[in-house]
């Protein structure tokens, strides 16, 4: 395990792309076969991440901080930032959906994803976010539980696929 002191924090550029790219690939892979889930056939996440990334990044509605050992990123986040009409619990109407918080396996617990989760935070706060959204991972929870995130029971979805 690597201590805290060694790790350096950057905003995501152009530059790590293609890392990032692979990385959140192996993210999702890992995290639906963790599920018990097959990852679906014939789906292409590169070229529809590239395009995210590129157009979010460029319009400001997509911010993400990486923590680097060396030329390693062994941690990331990201916010993206979206608009609805203004409501009682978010009078700006500007909302933070937090996601692509992962940090290596050989980096875990020494305060790399809270140093994270709190760059993507302040980043919200300083666009105007009222509220920010998650899905969780289990083994999230106890993080953004910790962080000051509540549950919400009220949550749903529906997916066209």
């Amino acid at each position: 395990m690597k201590p805290e002191r060694d790790i350096v924090y950057k905003r995501l550029t152009e530059n790590e792309l293609s890392r990032i790219v692979k990385m959140r690939i192996d993210q999702l892979t890992e995290e639906y076969t963790s599920q018990g889930r097959t990852v679906p056939e014939g789906v292409d996440l590169e070229d529809a991440l590239f395009d995210f990334y590129k157009r979010n990044m460029a319009a400001g509605t997509y911010v993400s901080w990486l923590a680097f050992d060396g030329d390693k990123i062994v941690g990331t986040s990201g916010m993206s930032f979206a608009e609805k009409p203004p409501y009682f619990a978010c009078p700006s109407g500007k909302l933070g959906i937090l996601s692509s918080m992962y940090t290596d396996p050989d980096y875990r617990r020494v305060g790399i994803a809270t140093n994270l989760l709190d760059r993507v935070v302040n980043e919200a706060k300083a666009y105007g976010c009222g509220t920010i959204y998650i899905t969780a991972s289990d083994m999230g929870v106890k993080l953004y539980e910790s962080y000051g995130f509540k549950h919400n029971g009220n949550f749903m979805q529906f997916n066209f696929s």
